[in-house]
């Protein structure tokens, strides 16, 4: 899958070099993409596996998006830095609190808990991700970095399998780490001033 996505955004989005500019963005992708994996699984385990509860997960995922889009168009971000301390805060609380903790509340707080703790850290990944994007000048080659990077978190997802569900949140915040370490010099400097 992943030599199909090398060369399907290299025929579409022209030579990868210059996608080396947006290694951020690429560990953004990987995050983004096993945060995501890690929510699905978590509401199915809370409110079981049916097409019902996979749906209102990406209609969740999709309004946590669209609202961080909104939020990050009207109100501009000197200091990313913050927003990267505010998505690692909330993967955190999300890490901190153990699925199994929410399977004793009755529906309506379970639901309530479960939709702050999963979309929370989606919603400040995205507010992250709106600000680093609003800067680009290759936009193509921004994001094709990204949906590889997607791509690389795609195959990470089995992972889960020897460190759990829970802990993929730990891989997310490497990488988020990682993509604030890899963020462009012009936003180490802003951070600075």
């Amino acid at each position: 899958m992943l030599a199909i996505a090398l060369v399907a955004v290299r025929l579409v989005g022209g030579s990868l070099r210059p996608m080396t500019r947006f290694a951020d963005l690429f560990c953004m992708g990987v995050a983004f993409l096993l945060l995501e994996t890690k929510n699905v699984v978590q509401f199915a385990l809370l409110f079981g596996t049916t097409w019902l509860v996979n749906a209102l997960v990406f209609a969740g995922v999709l309004g946590s998006v669209l609202l961080a889009v909104l939020v990050a168009k009207r109100i501009p971000v000197r200091r990313p830095g913050w927003l990267y301390a505010f998505l690692l805060v909330s993967i955190a609380i999300s890490w901190m609190v153990p699925g199994h903790r929410l399977l004793a509340l009755p529906f309506v707080p379970r639901l309530s808990a479960a939709v702050a703790l999963a979309f929370l850290p989606i919603f400040a990944a995205n507010l992250v991700f709106a600000s680093r994007f609003r800067g680009t000048v290759d936009s193509t080659a921004a994001f094709g970095a990204n949906l590889l990077g997607a791509m690389v978190g795609g195959m990470l997802e089995y992972a889960s399998l020897a460190i759990g569900y829970r802990n993929l949140l730990l891989v997310v915040a490497g990488f988020y780490g990682l993509a604030f370490a890899l963020r462009p010099r012009e936003q180490v400097i802003r951070l600075r001033s």
